[in-house]
């Protein structure tokens, strides 16, 4: 049993690190970011593709919502909460793909929400003008995301696939 308890550390371990970098990562760079736009709120990086552009988003994703900027902290610590208990209460059904992915979701959301409580709204800076303003927490939430949702597909399609499965057996998610 204490041989388990230490992997289990260790694993919450590497969680938090991998959430502490992905939070460094996305409030180092809307630090950086505000420096350097502090007299411009727009730099082209490759002209008309890439800008570095200063937005205060206080809506959610395309800034769907702004007058609601509260609703979007308390689904964020509603999210954190689930994240957290699948990374340590059930972990063991997750494959090592689906923590990491839990762990880039969980430090874009802590990104962002440090932004919603601090500033009351999320500095989105990345443009690249065929699509809405982002950040990195945005970045690492979506990739959390699709890798996520193509891992539990993917573990779905295994499982229908699988001679061993019985047609009426339930999958445990």
């Amino acid at each position: 049993m204490p041989g388990k308890r230490r992997k289990v550390r260790g694993q919450i371990r590497l969680y938090c690190f991998i959430i502490f970098l992905i939070y460094s990562l996305d409030q180092l760079s809307k630090f950086c970011v505000g420096k350097v736009l502090l007299s411009r709120l727009d730099v082209p990086v490759i002209k008309n593709f890439f800008h570095i552009r200063l937005v205060h988003n206080t809506g959610a994703a395309f800034g769907l919502f702004g007058k609601h900027p509260y609703l979007f902290v308390i689904i964020a610590v509603l999210a954190l909460i689930l994240i957290s208990y699948f990374l340590i209460r059930r972990s063991h059904i997750l494959n090592v793909g689906e923590r990491i992915a839990l762990c880039f979701m969980m430090g874009g959301t802590l990104g962002n929400l440090t932004d919603r409580i601090r500033f009351g709204y999320v500095i989105d800076f990345i443009d690249f003008r065929i699509w809405p303003v982002f950040n990195l927490a945005d970045s690492f939430i979506s990739i959390g995301a699709v890798t996520l949702g193509c891992s539990l597909l993917a573990g779905i399609r295994a499982q229908k696939q699988s001679p061993d499965s019985d047609a009426g057996s339930e999958l445990h998610i």
